[in-house]
């Protein structure tokens, strides 16, 4: 039975040094500054200190890789969480969503910080300072209200 233990810890291992060798794509594409969400919208300071805070690993091009996300499996899991969230809203980005198009995304923005859907749970364990207190959440739904009104105009 000993030998049989060493020998599937042994085996375990060759496969978790293996799997390191599979690494997922990190990058950080460049970020144009005129296509940002700050510099296509009125974005006061207090709400872009909290989508940076809050959002930005994910949906952004400015994400700060942690630790983990250079160890597989979570490696995996962190890269690709990384994706979908780029492909759906990415803040350094912005100037690609046109028309209505940008109000829809600013309605989704306070639909899903106010639905506590974002930040996602699995980030917060993480990341507890990227937890939106109620204040929070309502500061942001007031600027993507205010800013929809603006941009209906």
């Amino acid at each position: 039975m000993k030998k049989y233990l060493k020998w599937a810890v042994i085996g375990l291992g060759v496969v978790f040094l293996g799997m390191q060798a599979i690494q997922p794509d990190r990058t950080n594409p460049p970020v144009d500054e005129t296509q940002t969400i700050q510099s296509l919208l009125k974005v006061p300071p207090g709400v872009f200190s909290i989508l940076q805070r809050s959002c930005f690993d994910c949906h952004s091009n400015q994400t700060k890789w942690p630790w983990y996300s250079y160890i597989a499996p979570s490696s995996w899991l962190v890269a690709g969480d990384v994706k979908k969230a780029r492909e759906q809203m990415n803040f350094s980005e912005w100037g690609r969503f046109k028309g209505l198009r940008v109000i829809s995304k600013l309605d989704q923005i306070c639909m899903n910080v106010d639905q506590g859907a974002m930040p996602l749970p699995n980030y917060l364990v993480m990341h507890p300072s990227a937890k939106l207190s109620k204040a929070e959440i309502d500061t942001i739904c007031a600027w993507v209200e205010a800013e929809s009104e603006r941009l209906s105009e």
